[in-house]
């Protein structure tokens, strides 16, 4: 499949700021891990022919940091090139997560969009756990030889999916960093999520599937960002089209859901949503490291929600910040999240 490329969700253009060069010693393994018979999955389903695709680079023999981002994050989380991988303005040689000095390890999510095993012209998928996906992180250790990781970065529904591993496996990571996940999720924040399924369903039983993830996508755009940014890009007038007015900020909600429907399946949509909502991890039985992010504007995971979690875990540092992108502070702020990074991974030098 055709990876999506990296775009500034302000302008909704792909921005041509240069990538440092891959250094000569990095080595970039990539493969497809067939799981033999059934898979037995968190929520009693069993998955028969599962596969997951992954991606391993950096300087060879360097630590290992797996790297996850939200639902429609995939394995190549950056590249060489202007446009390549889905967090590259902070992931990469030289950037805030420094692929000079450790290996990245990234992999296409169960039920999403990449070569992963998932759901194709419709949402007849078993559900997903991020317990799921953090077993398949395990065999993709067992696989590639690795006794454990450096640390689990996770943002978002890959911060879900760091918690999860942590709970299960502690013997197999040294810490974890959490940007915008907490334990479970809020219930403000599963409303808005089952309205976008709710649409999203309706239209692909009228065979509308692609016109309905539009419009779910530009729902959760409207989520992912702050009041404040919303009001100081989208003040202006409408414009009057066909008798109707068409606002500022409802021409940018929809030419991102376009975008987004261009590069994505539904079925992957609904299955990673309901995943996000379903997700539970018991935070004091996580006795890992944790390192965690909270966004003071995030309007998907309050700071509240954040702060709690962190009481309940053993060993646990909370940083907040604050940013108009709310949730997509991950994807943007690199200057406030590089000080945090280089406490977590530093030790890997």
């Amino acid at each position: 499949m055709a990876y999506p490329t990296r775009f500034d969700p302000d302008s909704g253009k792909t921005p041509a700021a240069p990538v440092a060069a891959v250094p000569s010693g990095s080595a970039v393994r990539e493969g497809i891990l067939e799981v033999p018979g059934e898979l037995a999955l968190h929520h009693g389903a069993m998955l028969d022919g599962a596969h997951v695709a992954w991606r391993l680079e950096g300087p060879a023999g360097a630590p290992v940091v797996a790297t996850l981002g939200g639902i429609s994050a995939h394995r190549r989380v950056y590249g060489t090139e202007p446009g390549e991988g889905w967090w590259s303005e902070i992931v990469g040689p030289g950037r805030t997560l420094d692929a000079n000095r450790v290996r990245i390890l990234s992999f296409d999510y169960l039920g999403g969009s990449g070569e992963t095993t998932g759901p194709r012209d419709d949402d007849a998928f078993p559900r997903i756990s991020t317990y799921d996906q953090a077993g398949l992180l395990l065999r993709l250790l067992n696989h590639l030889g690795l006794t454990s990781l450096h640390a689990i970065v996770g943002a978002s529904y890959g911060g879900m999916v760091a918690l999860a591993f942590a709970e299960q496996y502690p013997e197999r990571v040294a810490q974890i960093l959490v940007v915008s996940a907490a334990d479970r999720t809020h219930p403000m924040s599963t409303a808005w999520r089952s309205v976008e399924r709710r649409v999203l369903r309706f239209a692909a039983g009228c065979g509308k599937a692609a016109e309905g993830l539009e419009i779910a996508r530009a729902l959760a755009m409207a989520t992912y960002r702050s009041p404040e940014e919303f009001a100081a890009r989208f003040s202006g007038a409408p414009r009057i089209e066909r008798d109707a007015a068409v606002f500022p900020v409802e021409e940018y909600l929809f030419a991102r859901g376009a975008d987004y429907a261009t590069r994505h399946r539904p079925g992957a949509f609904l299955c990673l949503s309901e995943s996000i909502d379903l997700h539970q991890v018991d935070a004091g039985r996580i006795f890992v490291p944790v390192t965690a992010v909270a966004v003071r504007e995030d309007q998907l995971v309050p700071v509240t929600d954040m702060r709690r979690l962190v009481a309940r875990l053993a060993h646990a540092r909370l940083h907040e910040i604050s940013s108009v992108y709310g949730h997509d502070a991950f994807l943007k702020e690199a200057a406030q999240l590089q000080p945090i990074f280089a406490a977590v991974i530093g030790s890997a030098a």
